[in-house]
């Protein structure tokens, strides 16, 4: 069984490169727009990450060398990261909703006669 090496032109991995650096810069502007909350900068964000992945998922894992394999992880820790950091935001303002208003629990059924 032979392994058979892809390598991308030399265009073909610049832009490889250039993709991974822009969704490197997409990861950590998402992380500021999460720290002060800005929700019109987290929506065009979430639509430039799916344009990124997009144009990167034309690449098979085959194509990378070290250094895009190294921008690769970078990019997946940092969405890990901001992932987290959505995760945590949410439980809180889940919790400070919870607070103000109890839990909230589906209608209840009473059976039988009122007195």
């Amino acid at each position: 069984m032979s392994c058979v090496v892809t390598v991308p032109a030399p265009a073909e991995r610049a832009l490889l490169v250039n993709n991974l650096r822009q969704l490197i810069a997409v990861m950590e502007r998402e992380r500021q727009a999460l720290a002060t909350l800005d929700a019109d900068d987290l929506f065009l964000i979430a639509r430039e990450k799916e344009e990124l992945c997009e144009a990167l998922g034309g690449f098979g894992a085959e194509v990378l060398d070290q250094d895009t394999r190294n921008l690769a992880q970078t990019a997946r820790q940092l969405n890990e990261v901001n992932r987290r950091v959505r995760n945590l935001l949410a439980a809180n303002v889940a919790a400070r909703i919870e607070a103000l208003g109890g839990v909230r629990r589906g209608p209840s059924l009473t059976l039988g006669a009122r007195i």
